[in-house]
């Protein structure tokens, strides 16, 4: 089906779950003529399609949709025990004497995956893992265009093999959390530029570079790499229409810290600004168990560090080039994308 007509401008709006990226952001990238996207990962169907008729309500151009592809895990007793252990020094260090523990692991993949074909958006990405070709046919029968997350060439391909139109090559130096699905996560460490022509030279779908572009200097780079578009996350955490923390918004413009890779919050890797948390857990974090799991059992800990507005437990996810975010309304900044990429095309 191809990505052709989802985007004037080579924008994709990175699709951050946790509640950054609203209906509201998802339209105005749209509406600018990028293309906006929803994570629906966290989200109940009934609440994807609440969303999705927000974004429709507010647009007429295309948007998409992201999902996680995950199973349902049953952790035994002991394994949830042990976790609730690890994570002991940080939830003590709120004054509680226990840590309480999540009605759901996650949602289930299966129920948002019958509410994504009901709903037929424009397109749709997938990350964490790969779908079946029948699924892939399934979403193109609804007139969906699907799209793959990779860190590595093997897995660039493996999504072409199942019929997906396009993939996000996604650099080690992105925000969030990192969709590696073929190999050790640990040994997905491709930096953006030496990935985004690899994957280029491997496959025959349009490639979509992510990792470390905030600039339309940065797009320029990507394209002449051989990428059809660009995804971007960190540059649109500050736009107006993000509903980020207010004290994590005020993280992401003081250019302090550094971002580094770390699996405690989730239980898979991410890349977020370092604090007092991802410290505490350094030498528990190989032990944690891995997402959603260990998600849900943080999520206590990260709901009570936003109501006291206490970043050192937040998970802050950003990339690696956070310092060059710049904060205004989401159409100004993809506006703002295409003078400066089309600035760069003409002096070249």
């Amino acid at each position: 089906m191809g990505i052709d007509g989802l985007f004037q401008i080579p924008v994709i709006q990175g699709p951050m779950a946790g509640g950054a990226c609203t209906p509201q952001l998802v339209a105005a990238v749209s509406n600018a003529g990028a293309l906006g996207a929803l994570p629906c990962s966290l989200l109940s169907p009934q609440a994807i399609a609440q969303q999705v008729a927000q974004i429709r309500s507010l647009t007429r151009s295309p948007f998409m949709l992201n999902f996680f592809v995950q199973g349902k895990p049953a952790p035994g007793e002991a394994e949830v025990s042990k976790a609730v252990e690890l994570l002991r020094p940080v939830w003590e260090s709120l004054g509680w004497d226990s840590l309480p523990l999540p009605k759901q692991w996650c949602e289930d993949f299966e129920a948002q995956f019958e509410t994504l074909i009901a709903l037929r958006p424009p397109a749709v990405s997938f990350t964490f893992g790969i779908l079946e070709s029948v699924q892939v046919e399934r979403l193109h029968g609804a007139g969906i265009r699907v799209i793959g997350t990779v860190t590595t060439v093997a897995e660039a391909l493996a999504w072409e093999a199942v019929g997906a139109d396009a993939v996000v090559a996604s650099g080690i130096e992105a925000g969030g959390h990192r969709g590696t699905f073929i190999g050790r996560q640990e040994e997905a460490t491709l930096g953006a530029e030496e990935l985004w022509p690899a994957v280029v030279a491997a496959v025959n779908i349009p490639v979509i570079a992510a990792g470390g572009i905030m600039t339309g200097a940065d797009i320029r780079r990507a394209l002449a790499l051989g990428a059809r578009a660009v995804q971007m996350g960190t540059a649109f955490l500050v736009t107006d229409e993000a509903a980020l923390h207010p004290a994590y918004k005020a993280r992401l413009l003081s250019g302090e810290g550094q971002t580094r890779l770390t699996r405690s919050f989730s239980g898979r890797y991410a890349r977020g600004i370092e604090n007092r948390f991802m410290r505490i857990m350094e030498t528990a974090e190989p032990m944690v168990p891995p997402y959603p799991v260990q998600n849900a059992l943080t999520g206590p800990i990260r709901a009570a560090a936003a109501k006291s507005g206490d970043t050192e437990l937040m998970s802050m996810w950003a990339g690696t080039e956070f310092k060059r975010a710049r904060p205004m309304p989401a159409a100004d900044l993809v506006k703002l994308l295409a003078d400066e990429l089309a600035n760069k095309l003409a002096s070249e």
